[in-house]
């Protein structure tokens, strides 16, 4: 399948997965899933995969026949330290307890893609394990200061100022910003 002649259909108002896209010339239609996150698993990378399916699915369905052969790409993306989920902080000490228990240490950031179309369908699951320096409650404070962190999964974004804290990763560097863009798009190549 030649990814550049079809139409292409983002089920998310991410500005990082449309920017990824972009980035590897994807041009893509964002038309966001209004689904509510309704959770109907326990297990990380189920729980992803399960979210990216309701959200490509919500969009296919709502375009019905309007879609006509497109791509719909679905895609949520979890935080997870010893299998428990850090999801966005809804306030500064959520975010500060999140950043609290990620530091000196390793977790992983999780992405579920679910890609439809013609009738076919692809589920998959990405890891990427990040290791984060030590960091003092004061490095913490300051860092939440930038404001960066409040709409981000595990409350920060590696290609912002938490860069300076990042030990290294194992893994798909845009997994963790949001979009494993490169096995995306040899699983659609697949398709």
């Amino acid at each position: 399948m030649n990814i550049k002649d079809t139409k292409i259909i983002l089920a998310s108002a991410s500005p990082r997965r449309l920017a990824l896209l972009g980035q590897v010339g994807i041009d893509c239609e964002v038309i966001p899933s209004g689904c509510d996150e309704i959770i109907r698993e326990s297990i990380p990378e189920r729980i992803v995969k399960q979210l990216a399916s309701d959200k490509a699915h919500d969009v296919a369905e709502r375009l019905g026949s309007d879609y006509d052969g497109a791509i719909v790409i679905g895609a949520d993306t979890v935080v997870a330290v010893d299998e428990r989920i850090l999801g966005k902080p809804h306030s500064y000490e959520e975010a500060f307890d999140m950043i609290k228990l990620i530091q000196g240490r390793e977790h992983s950031v999780i992405t579920g893609v679910n890609i439809i179309c013609k009738g076919r369908e692809v589920c998959f699951a990405e890891t990427t394990g990040v290791s984060v320096y030590p960091m003092s409650d004061e490095e913490i404070e300051e860092y939440l200061a930038c404001g960066e962190s409040m709409d981000k999964a595990g409350a920060y974004g590696i290609q912002g100022f938490f860069a300076a804290y990042i030990l290294g990763i194992n893994g798909d560097y845009n997994n963790v910003v949001g979009l494993p863009v490169s096995r995306l798009i040899h699983e659609i190549k697949k398709m």
